[in-house]
């Protein structure tokens, strides 16, 4: 059974090595996923997978840094800077592993509004073009 240690460092490569089939496996096929701007939270593997690969897109790139990170004994919160267009960006991934190591709950948070305003838009034009698996 993989610890959170394991399962953070599983993510954090993830993100340096970005690989659409490891965040596939990494997902349980009924994770959430619930965003800052979206009220419902989103169900189900194909879905999750469509919302991180296109926030990969959106918010990674080389600005893009994790800046403290806090662990539980099943989860962790990952506290994430990134500038884009001038404007910065701060927020946190929530993230929660079953016993097998993969996600089954990742909540996003971000700041402030006029950040929140911005990844929405460039979510939105995004996730019309993300595939809903890996290629």
């Amino acid at each position: 059974m993989p610890t959170t240690a394991d399962n953070l460092a599983r993510w954090h490569h993830y993100i340096a090595n970005p690989d659409h089939q490891a965040l596939w496996d990494m997902l349980h096929p009924d994770a959430v996923f619930e965003s800052p701007v979206v009220h419902t939270p989103q169900v189900g593997r194909e879905i999750v997978f469509k919302y991180l690969a296109s926030a990969d897109k959106v918010l990674g790139g080389p600005d893009f840094r994790y800046a403290g990170e806090w662990q539980s004994g099943d989860g962790a919160v990952i506290e994430f800077e990134t500038v884009i267009n001038g404007i910065k960006i701060n927020g946190v991934d929530m993230i929660r592993w079953n016993d097998a190591g993969q996600i089954v709950h990742f909540k996003v948070m971000v700041r402030p509004l006029k950040a929140i305003n911005l990844v929405h838009r460039m979510m939105g034009e995004m996730l019309q073009t993300t595939a809903s698996q890996p290629a």
